[in-house]
């Protein structure tokens, strides 16, 4: 995916998928502007990259990401292009999801004033609220506009979305994309368009930060992403640097609003949202780069191989990861072997595959720790680990990583749980853990591979004496 800096007027980072051939901008443009609406230069570039198309017709970026400061004109431009392709696509079927509320319906009150345009409403059938706080503008040739917010749940189990919008990008975690992704999955020609300030500490957002570090590392190739923002170290009163994170500013908007964000923010949030400016060493810096984790990526054991060790490890919301774990000579090998959300199911699985000759590794302090009382009914080797024991996991996993001397199954959940998770200090171990404080964040199958490390390790240090080492 190549840099292409300087591509969009003021943006301090663009990022382009590969083979654009063609664009579908100039017909969406010249329908905005046959009703009056207009682009400034940035946005116009924007627009010119969210609907570049590849030879064959195809969106060049299935998927475009906007770091963009509050006040710039961002839902403006977005919600022209979808207004826009409702018009031009007929039976076209829109989501927009903000995560709040709030901001939810103050977009859709602003889409619905553009239906009273003279040339607009002639095509439309009728905006209207559902029930749940949903919204809905509904086209005369079959293309719908649906508005929700995701802390209500919105937009999971939808299908056929041939263009999904997700505001307040930095709200989103991993796993509420996964969920949200699918819903284009049936459509010919699925977008995503995603927008939002970068995240600070107090909001999960990993998929935003997972997803600029590859873009800026240019991994991925058929993306887009583009960042306005101040310089690094910006002072928060320098007008020159708001102008650098605002291509807005001071032609659209106006000192005062900049000023009123200033007044209300403290200054760390004001760098993110109004300046757009990254935690350069933040919560969200990964453990391993995608880049790197790409790369440890191997097909592993033949099926009939039996693990050194299973790990164990249950998120908040109850879904359960087992992960297994292959030591060969000086390599291992993670894999998650089990996904699901059945404790039962779980159960009888681990006791048929495990047996009394692999051990089972589950932490104390997870909610998976329920499964000790009848693991040990079962006759299982179970391995109940400590905080210090997990602080020895944590840094197995890390010295792996850093010496080369792990793979793993290139497993989605795996991956997503890796690149986003965050440390936490285990202060009487000496040591970190992986922090599952937060109940949005999907870390879950991560720990469970590091849980089947830390078993496999001292499995294969215990075969000298014939028994299998058990931590209480």
């Amino acid at each position: 995916m190549p840099k292409a800096d300087g591509l969009v007027p003021g943006a301090r980072h663009v990022v382009i998928p590969d083979g654009i051939v063609s664009s579908a901008w100039p017909r969406v443009k010249g329908t905005c502007r046959n009703i009056g609406w207009g682009f400034d230069p940035w946005q116009d570039a924007i627009g010119r990259l969210i609907l570049a198309k590849k030879d064959g017709g195809k969106w060049a970026s299935d998927l475009s990401i906007l770091s963009i400061p509050r006040q710039v004109g961002k839902s403006y431009l977005l919600g022209c292009v979808i207004f826009a392709l409702a018009l031009l696509e007929p039976g076209l079927r829109i989501i927009w999801t903000s995560h709040h509320t709030a901001t939810t319906e103050e977009m859709y009150e602003s889409m619905k004033e553009l239906t009273f345009h003279k040339k607009v409403a002639p095509h439309v059938v009728k905006c209207v609220a559902l029930q749940g706080s949903r919204w809905r503008i509904q086209f005369k040739n079959g293309s719908r506009v649906d508005f929700g917010a995701r802390s209500q749940g919105f937009g999971r189990g939808k299908a056929k979305v041939g263009v999904l919008v997700l505001d307040e990008f930095q709200h989103i975690t991993g796993r509420a994309l996964a969920n949200l992704a699918p819903t284009t999955n049936t459509a010919e020609n699925p977008l995503i368009l995603c927008a939002g300030t970068p995240p600070g500490p107090e909001v999960s957002g990993e998929a935003f930060t997972m997803r600029r570090t590859a873009a800026l590392e240019e991994i991925s190739n058929d993306s887009l992403y583009v960042e306005f923002s101040a310089d690094e170290h910006a002072d928060p009163n320098d007008r020159r640097q708001w102008a650098k994170a605002n291509p807005s500013f001071p032609k659209r908007t106006p000192e005062r609003a900049i000023l009123l964000l200033r007044k209300i923010l403290d200054e760390d949030d004001f760098r993110r949202e109004a300046l757009g400016v990254w935690d350069e060493v933040s919560a969200h810096k990964p453990l391993v780069t995608p880049q790197q984790w790409k790369q440890m990526a191997d097909v592993g054991p033949a099926d009939d191989v039996r693990p050194d060790a299973l790990g164990v490890d249950m998120s908040h919301g109850r879904d359960i990861s087992v992960a297994g774990c292959w030591i060969e000579g000086e390599n291992a090998h993670i894999e998650q072997v089990w996904a699901g959300s059945d404790p039962a199911a779980c159960l009888e699985w681990l006791a048929g595959r495990a047996g009394r000759r692999v051990p089972v590794v589950v932490d104390q302090a997870s909610p998976a720790a329920s499964f000790l009382p009848e693991l040990k009914a079962r006759k299982c080797s179970v391995v109940s680990t400590s905080a210090a024991n997990m602080a020895q996991a944590c840094g197995l996993l890390e010295n792996r990583i850093t010496t080369d001397t792990l793979t793993h199954g290139a497993q989605k959940p795996v991956t997503d749980a890796i690149l986003g998770a965050r440390r936490r200090p285990i202060r009487d171990a000496g040591g970190w853990a992986l922090d599952r404080s937060d109940p949005t964040s999907a870390i879950y199958p991560i720990v469970a591979a590091a849980l089947a490390l830390f078993g496999a390790t001292s499995n294969q240090r215990s075969k000298g004496l014939g028994k299998v080492v058990v931590l209480r």
